[in-house]
């Protein structure tokens, strides 16, 4: 969610007659961890390389875990890589315009395939959304290759994911959230991607060519609802600018049993097949939902009626990065950014309804100099140990208000948190 973003939902709130909800407050009185370490800070603008944090994934050495890797996008900056300390290791450019007037590369989210088939034997790879491009960008990881762990394996040839020409692409409903599923039963591995703007989420099956990149080819698509029947009998549509839809970003598989779970931004929490066949279920809502609204084009707003009292009391619009943390028992938590009021909040994994919500959390300041996350984008988790810095397992979370300001330059980076504290937090 951008700044214009926030706006809107601040606005939209103050005319329903529901108080905004500052950026460091919640709900009710959530337990609060703080980062161990955080990233520099990423400035979208020319003289930052127009490089916008947005989302993490967290890739384990397992022959070295102390020197596992955070990948994570930076938007038209590309990608970027950290060591556990924080530390950049290695910048990936996004790809230029493919001409001059076109958009260039963005970065949206990227996620891990691990042991993926390929003509030189199985590699752990990171794939990315390349929202200005509408394609899928995949990079092979080597943890000990001169020049940075990261090589670009993607196919020439890869066909854009949902535009029929350069046309659409520059329109930029394109590529927008990622996750990756690798089915159990079969090996075969896939993408799931969503639309800007749109309420699609495509199934893409990522294959190897004979020349040793990756390309992909769609299964299937399945359309999300963009108006929904309230208890009153009336029907919602989130206010948006005219012509966008209820998109969907933050997306994460449970690998267990191939259960996808998807954030569209305005409306709540989707559970749905992996596969993306069956009836997708609506398992949990924002705060804002069912509240009327319509766009007013001279202010750039929403003009809110009442708030009819439909949507749910754990997450503020935007919903934005979700992210599972697994337990060996099989237990575990689905964790989402409730990004309207810099929370987290915890369901539990199975996610049968929507009354098991089990905890929240926030990202608070550890010092002066190191600030907690704001208006969280992305999100990723890790159960797993991680050496001597995260013995525990680590969550990443993105920081949409990362301090200390520069001027009127807008910065946001990553926060590192130990998973330990996290795991603290909810079971206390």
């Amino acid at each position: 969610m951008n700044a214009r973003a926030a706006a809107l939902v601040i606005a939209l709130s103050a005319l329903a007659g529901v108080a905004p909800v500052p950026a460091s407050a919640s709900f009710g009185a959530l337990p609060a961890v703080t980062a161990r370490a955080e990233t520099p800070t990423l400035h979208d603008d020319e003289a930052g390389g127009n490089a916008d944090a947005d989302d993490p994934a967290i890739w384990r050495n397992v022959a070295d875990p102390g020197r596992s890797l955070v990948i994570a996008t930076a938007k038209e900056g590309g990608l970027r890589v950290y060591d556990l300390g924080a530390r950049p290791v290695q910048s990936v450019p996004a790809p230029p315009p493919a001409a001059e007037g076109d958009a260039p590369g963005r970065f949206n989210n990227v996620d891990l395939v691990h042991g993926l088939r390929l003509p030189s034997g199985r590699a752990d790879v990171a794939v990315t959304s390349d929202r200005g491009h509408d394609r899928l960008r995949v990079y092979r990881i080597d943890r000990d290759r001169p020049g940075g762990p990261l090589t670009d394996v993607t196919d020439p040839a890869a066909p854009p994911v949902f535009s029929a020409d350069q046309d659409e692409i520059d329109d930029q409903r394109t590529a927008y959230g990622l996750a990756t599923w690798t089915d159990r039963a079969t090996g075969r591995s896939y993408a799931l991607v969503s639309r800007r703007e749109r309420t699609t989420v495509g199934l893409l099956e990522l294959t190897p060519t004979p020349a040793g990149t990756v390309t992909y080819r769609t299964v299937r698509t399945l359309d999300l609802p963009s108006a929904f029947r309230l208890p009153d009998g009336t029907s919602w549509t989130p206010c948006a600018e005219p012509g966008e839809l209820p998109q969907v970003e933050g997306m994460v598989v449970d690998p267990a049993n191939g259960t996808l779970y998807a954030g569209q931004e305005d409306v709540g929490i989707w559970r749905l097949r992996a596969d993306l066949t069956g009836t997708p279920v609506l398992v949990d809502k924002v705060r804002e939902y069912g509240v009327p609204a319509t766009y007013d084009e001279p202010s750039d707003e929403c003009v809110a009626g009442p708030d009819p009292g439909y949507g749910g009391t754990r997450l503020a619009a935007d919903v934005e990065g979700l992210t599972l943390l697994t337990e060996p028992d099989g237990d575990g938590y689905l964790l989402a950014s409730s990004q309207g009021d810099s929370t987290f909040a915890a369901y539990d994994r199975e996610l049968a309804d929507d009354t098991e919500y089990e905890g929240g959390f926030r990202v608070t300041a550890a010092s002066a100099t190191l600030d907690g996350s704001e208006e969280c984008d992305g999100a990723a988790v890790l159960n797993a140990p991680l050496g001597r810095q995260y013995p525990n397992g680590l969550l990443v979370v993105q920081d949409g208000d990362a301090t200390p300001a520069d001027g009127d330059r807008a910065g946001t980076g990553f926060k590192f948190v130990d998973l330990g504290d996290v795991t603290d937090a909810l079971d206390g």
